[in-house]
């Protein structure tokens, strides 16, 4: 008899996703076992009772889910989790805290393959500024974005959070080209912005009309919030690479909903992989936009 694909999903907050949990059925894992509320020095207890309790065969059909709701602690996670492998009782993981590891992955590839599409242009030595970019979905758009060549403005409510999180980007990821701006002056940055993303909360306008018409190099504009009013104005969730009316410069705009289908893709790819690879892998939001730029 076969034994049952099983994934352990780990998250430091008090519950699992639902929606990582039914990607993980759709995926082809047969069981997940929720651990909330998990802290750091628990790590190692988790991986070694799920390492040594089954042959190296069956760890094969093992894996380990990294969710929560911040990119560092998934990320630092990820590497307490591999140093307590012990060759060959090894198993795979995979961090997507709050899916924004995937959505990140998902809006840059959508953005690379649409400045190609529409431009002619590569994804590289544009000025790059990330709306509500603080939070996991903007540090990873940075991170990738910045390892791509181009400029990137994390733009927030405070300038110390922004700055101390670019800071962490550039030293923790080696981005590099990541800084830190206020969004109280995004008036003056958004100007001569080549692409901008917004990764901020729910439900409110980061862009407004008047910012859009300002702007005179914008090519592309993107979009996580689905919920209205739009986060950049003009932009619908359905919207995929669509050009916006409210743009002097010719921008295209990409809605939720297209970053939701490329992310969604990704996610699936990423679960997948951790039943079918040879050796084990570790996944993060590096790994998910490779498949990402696969999906678009």
């Amino acid at each position: 008899m076969e034994k049952p694909f099983l994934l352990h999903m780990i998250t430091p907050e008090k519950n699992i996703s639902p929606f990582d949990a039914n990607m993980a059925f759709d995926a082809g894992w047969d069981s997940v076992i929720p651990y909330t509320n998990i802290e750091m020095d628990e790590i190692q207890g988790i991986v070694q009772d799920t390492i040594f309790s089954r042959s190296p065969s069956a760890l094969k059909r093992t894996g380990i889910f990294i969710g929560g709701r911040d990119t560092h602690t998934a990320m630092d996670m990820i590497e307490e989790a591999k140093k307590h492998m012990v060759p060959p009782f090894e198993v795979p993981v995979f961090a997507d805290p709050s899916g924004a590891f995937t959505t990140a992955a998902g809006m840059v590839a959508i953005t690379e393959k649409a400045l190609k599409d529409k431009f002619s242009e590569s994804f590289s030595g544009k000025k790059v500024v990330i709306l509500g970019g603080t939070g996991p979905v903007g540090v990873a758009s940075a991170v990738i974005s910045a390892k791509a060549g181009n400029s990137v403005l994390l733009v927030g409510r405070s300038l110390d959070k922004a700055e101390s999180i670019a800071k962490i980007c550039n030293e923790k990821y080696g981005s590099k080209s990541v800084k830190g701006a206020l969004d109280s002056d995004k008036a003056s940055f958004l100007s001569d912005a080549d692409i901008v993303f917004n990764t901020g909360a729910a439900g409110i306008q980061l862009m407004n009309d008047e910012l859009i018409k300002n702007a005179v190099n914008l090519k592309i504009c993107a979009d996580v919030n689905a919920v209205p009013p739009a986060g950049i104005s003009g932009i619908d969730a359905m919207d995929n690479v669509v050009a916006m009316k409210n743009s002097k410069s010719g921008c295209f705009g990409i809605g939720a909903l297209a970053i939701g289908n490329i992310k969604y893709k990704s996610q699936h790819d990423c679960l997948k992989l951790m039943y079918k690879c040879d050796e084990p892998v570790y996944l993060h939001f590096e790994h998910a936009f490779e498949f990402a730029q696969k999906n678009v």
